[in-house]
């Protein structure tokens, strides 16, 4: 998302990660991480070109929005003054009088509008002196901030050749606050989105006081409902410009200044959009002492087609809307009056400096790139196709940006291709394995229901007999929560046992610990820690006198006990004990089988049980020698 102090930002919930940006920016300033899910733009090495803005169709790229600073300056009771680029010919066309969209800026509520167009006049004056007076120095202009930052970012060597001159919006505000005090508020409006940047440099943003885009301007004219048919014509502000209406040609500022343009006696080279651009600055780096000409720069195609700007085409046709008003302007112009303001405000100190800034990233070892060549299926020189469609000159260059941290090898055409492919293959294999696994599961899915049945039906039949027993069973897991008991285990342990079944059949789930004394709790807990069983233990128990044994079903997890009152009249006798026996061996299947349904404990279960019946089978013979 966007940073206030950054001239662009991605908006990340509108990005679509189509990479058009990092392949327009010519600066590398787009950085792509596969650890981050979307593209981020680096303010450090950003230039402000706008490419990335004009590119990306989603429209995930934003720029720092000036229209509430611009709207509070408006508001604030100061005097404001607006400073409008000539390309409004190319711009708005839809208006059918430029004194029109005069006025409609004045009912935005600005006090004096001004056009840049005179600035131009007086800084092209300047480079006139300038080149006539280099000596054998060759210079860059400096009227576009993009070219600026673009050398002193990632050319600093070339900073001493940028030529020391404001840009004519810094210009237009000197004229403008000599004009009506330092007080006014003067705001820029026009194509440019770095000009937001340029701004700032100047007596801490307070010369130039805010910067709008025509697209902005365009949203302000919307919000506030202005349209040419409510308004009246209304001319700018002088001191009106002459040839500097022509600044946005990219030559246009040339032939303001006077200076020759033919091929033979000119000295002075114009180049303008991204390609011409770089490759210029690359030659007068390298190749000055042959060219032997200065350079007049501009990142566009001319100011008449800004990035800030709602339409990015038709070249040629705003090349003639930008001549035709041109001539209408020059043809009403006082030159004398336009000479004498010239002479006027040719006085004031255009100077400025620059700072190198460097950005430059050191080339990554060979070795680096070489991998992410390898990487990419470009191992050997025969396969590197350089076809381009990365946004890099070559498929070296396109390795380097990815060694040095600042794209992916997703970005490759070629490798994305052949990952594709593989994709496919996989995703065909996985598909049918799929299909297999789909079929295996649905047979399984029937097993398991078949299954389920059955062992239902087992446990309904399981606790159909168990609550046949006479003998009491119950089965509790490690926190002494009962899992199951019968009919007579409650009907042995009590009332209280009888009222909590009312409202929990089987008890399920209740605390056994609530039920039964501290000693027979106690063996419980024995069984549970030491997976060791108690066997036929007598425990007098209120009135009765229980004989209990308690079996580990699985350990530390769960265990299960059987408890018979001997006071019963039922038990007392061999007979009785016989009978017992007998029905704890022909009930001894199904303990199993709910001892390991609940627990897996079903081997354990029917030790225990064979050595409960071996020891009530003792305790009978002993009882029957007393008698």
């Amino acid at each position: 998302m966007s940073d206030s102090k950054q001239i662009l930002y991605i908006d990340d919930t509108k990005c679509r990660n189509s990479y058009s940006c990092v392949r327009v920016c010519p600066v590398n300033a787009i950085e792509v991480r596969s650890q981050k899910p979307y593209p981020a733009v680096l303010p450090g090495r950003c230039i402000g070109c706008g490419l990335c803005f004009v590119s990306c169709s989603p429209h995930a790229i934003g720029f720092r929005d000036s229209r509430e600073e611009v709207k509070r300056l408006l508001a604030s009771g100061r005097k404001t003054a607006a400073l409008v680029e000539p390309s409004i010919a190319s711009e708005f066309d839809d208006i059918t009088d430029y004194r029109k969209f005069v006025a409609m800026i004045r009912a935005l509520g600005f006090d004096y509008v001004h056009e840049d167009s005179f600035g131009v006049d007086l800084i092209a004056a300047k480079y006139g002196d300038l080149f006539s007076e280099s000596g054998g120095k060759y210079y860059i202009t400096a009227n576009c901030p993009s070219v600026v930052k673009l050398i002193e970012k990632f050319h600093p060597g070339l900073v001493p050749n940028l030529a020391p001159l404001v840009s004519p919006m810094i210009a237009t505000a000197m004229v403008v606050k000599e004009l009506y005090g330092p007080d006014i508020a003067a705001v820029q409006i026009g194509p440019c989105i770095d000009a937001k940047d340029e701004s700032l440099i100047y007596n801490s943003g307070k010369l130039v006081d805010g910067v709008l885009t025509f697209i902005e301007l365009r949203q302000l004219f919307e919000e506030y409902k202005i349209q040419e048919r409510v308004v009246k014509m209304s001319e700018f502000d002088p001191p009106h410009g002459y040839w500097g209406a022509l600044y946005p040609l990219p030559a246009g500022i040339i032939q303001a200044a006077g200076i020759k343009r033919d091929m033979v006696s000119s000295n002075v080279i114009t180049a303008a959009g991204k390609e011409d651009v770089l490759e210029a600055i690359n030659d007068f780096d390298k190749y000055i002492d042959t060219i032997h000409h200065h350079f007049n720069l501009f990142f566009c195609h001319g100011c008449l087609l800004g990035p800030g700007m709602e339409h990015h085409r038709e070249r040629f046709r705003r090349r003639a809307l930008v001549r035709r008003y041109t001539e209408k302007r020059v043809g009403k112009l006082d030159k004398a009056l336009w000479q004498k303001n010239m002479d006027k405000w040719s006085k004031l100190d255009y100077s400025r400096s620059f700072t190198p800034n460097d950005q430059r990233i050191p080339e990554p070892p060979a070795e680096a790139i070489n991998e992410v060549l390898k990487i990419i299926g470009k191992e050997n020189p025969d396969e590197e196709v350089n076809c381009g469609a990365c946004g890099y000159r070559s498929c070296r260059e396109f390795a380097s940006t990815v060694a040095k941290g600042l794209a992916v090898p997703e970005m490759c055409h070629t490798y994305n291709l052949r990952n594709k492919q593989e994709y496919i293959e996989t995703l065909r294999q996985t598909n049918r394995k799929l299909a297999e696994t789909k079929r295996a599961l649905k047979e399984s899915e029937e097993l398991a229901r078949h299954e389920k049945e059955i062992a239902q039906n087992t446990s309904d039949m399981m606790n159909n007999m168990l609550e046949k027993l006479p003998t009491g069973v119950v089965i509790v897991d490690n926190n002494l929560k009962i899992l199951h008991s019968n009919r007579s285990f409650i009907n042995t342990i009590g009332e209280d046992a009888k009222a909590i079944s009312d409202v929990i059949p089987g008890l399920a789930g209740a605390d056994i610990k609530t039920m039964i004394p501290f000693n027979i709790y106690n063996m419980f807990i024995f069984v549970l820690k030491e997976d060791e069983p108690v066997v036929s233990k007598d425990v007098k128990f209120e009135e009765k006198m229980l004989n209990i044994s308690i079996f580990p079903i699985k350990k530390n997890k769960m265990c299960g006990a059987i408890i018979r009152d001997v006071f019963s009249p039922e038990i007392q006798g061999e007979e009785v004990t016989s009978r017992v026996s007998e029905v704890i061996e022909k009930n001894l299947e199904m303990v199993q089988k709910i001892g390991f349904l609940l627990g897996e404990g079903a081997s354990e279960t029917e030790q225990m049980l064979n050595s409960i019946i071996e020891s009530y089978r003792k305790k009978g013979n002993v009882e029957k020698d007393r008698k």
